[in-house]
């Protein structure tokens, strides 16, 4: 297969009102025929995302803004186009946009479409039907910030336990309260 699709660098720059450095990231390959709605859905997975219901928006280097219509009941912002009917093959090597996810905490990501294209062959061994990332770096935060179940945002975290995996079932060999060596 020929060097034919993009590969499009996506970096997290901000959040649930934080700015995030360094930035973690990831780098997807899509077919020009993918749509936007896929890409989003790429990211929202690739980005650690479990709670999808929420809007999403990209933004193009010449103002276009891109979501799925139907999720805005007749209220998205004025211009917009359809997520699903628009191509990526609208993208140029090397244009940057933006993606934002959850329109309340503002998960927004800088997109980048490397300045030459790439054979899914070649980065995958494969070419699956939907854009998937095959790079990738960083910490990623959860979208609504708990950092353990039941993180209300003001409790203290939890103490570790005093003997590292101790409070594990002994399930693998250097779990539990009891190594099994």
């Amino acid at each position: 297969m020929a060097r034919t699709w993009l590969s499009i660098r996506v970096e997290l720059v901000s959040g649930h009102g934080a700015d995030l450095w360094p930035r973690p990231g990831r780098v997807f390959a899509a077919a020009r025929s993918h749509s936007f709605t896929q890409l989003a859905t790429a990211i929202d997975l690739a980005f650690a995302r479990w709670d999808l219901a929420h809007l999403h928006l990209f933004t193009l280097s010449d103002g276009t803004r891109v979501s799925p219509l139907e999720w805005w009941d007749g209220e998205a912002p004025d211009g917009t186009v359809d997520g699903h009917a628009t191509k990526l093959s609208r993208l140029q090597g090397g244009e940057q946009f933006a993606y934002v996810f959850d329109l309340g905490d503002n998960w927004a990501h800088l997109c980048t479409v490397a300045d030459k294209r790439i054979d899914p062959l070649d980065e995958l061994g494969d070419a699956p039907d939907r854009p998937v990332p095959y790079w990738g770096w960083g910490t990623l935060p959860d979208q609504y910030a708990r950092r353990w179940d039941g993180d209300d945002g003001e409790s203290p975290l939890p103490k570790r336990p005093a003997r590292g995996l101790s409070d594990l079932p002994p399930i693998l060999p250097w779990w539990g309260e009891h190594h099994r060596r």
